[in-house]
């Protein structure tokens, strides 16, 4: 098995547009030879999707998801080119997936753009305490101190950013690759534009009694 490093792989996806672990298995089977590594996912029809990302995707359809018989809920848009496209068999199992992963795993954003800077800020500035704090760490340089910190943003990102995250239904591969295998099968440029996920009883406070009960048969 050829010895694929993290930037040859980096450097297919930002050539080709397809996902991380697509561009992998293309370099490991092509013997780390990036030419045929391109021929291999132009041939999976993996390679274009980058091409359609300034195209407009105004199509497509809202679907939801309820679980636990109805203690939690989602909404989530994904839009498409065409009806053509979103009336599909193909499309609409896709919108039923990112429904069904945004109610088990939460995240908070569709993209690492919509991050607002401040919390950014503060995730960055926690990290880099707890790195500093580790006596783990105490003879460190600040440039492997700054590495550190990268990779807990990483991880941050990893489980709040819905794109990001694993996808459940197969954590070898993210979301966002998931997008982009829809878009090499169905040929238009997809978007996850928004999700509401809703969970029942959020953010009220229980009638005191009822509190009471539940500790009472907790305890015994």
């Amino acid at each position: 098995m050829a010895d694929v490093t993290a930037a040859a792989v980096k450097q297919l996806r930002e050539k080709t547009g397809a996902g991380m672990m697509e561009c992998k298995n293309a370099l490991v089977e092509a013997g780390g030879n990036e030419e045929q590594a391109v021929d291999i996912l132009r041939k999976r029809g993996l390679a274009s999707a980058k091409k359609r990302e300034g195209r407009i995707a105004a199509e497509g359809i809202v679907g939801s998801y309820i679980h636990m018989g109805g203690k939690v809920g989602v909404l989530v848009e994904v839009n498409c080119e065409t009806d053509f496209v979103a009336r599909g068999a193909e499309f609409q199992q896709l919108v039923k997936d990112i429904a069904m992963h945004v109610a088990a795993a939460e995240p908070r954003f569709v993209s690492r753009d919509q991050v607002a800077a401040d919390d950014l800020d503060k995730e960055r500035e926690i990290a880099r305490a707890q790195a500093k704090n580790d006596p783990k760490n105490a003879s460190k340089p600040e440039q492997v101190i700054d590495k550190i910190v990268e990779g807990r943003l990483n991880k941050f990102f990893e489980e709040a950013v819905l794109l990001d995250q694993p996808f459940v239904k197969d954590p070898a591969k993210t979301v966002a690759e998931l997008v982009t295998e829809k878009i090499a099968m169905t040929g238009e440029k997809i978007t996850i534009r928004r999700f509401m996920r809703y969970k029942m009883g959020e953010g009220l406070e229980r009638r005191g009694e009822d509190f009471g009960n539940e500790v009472a048969s907790l305890v015994g």
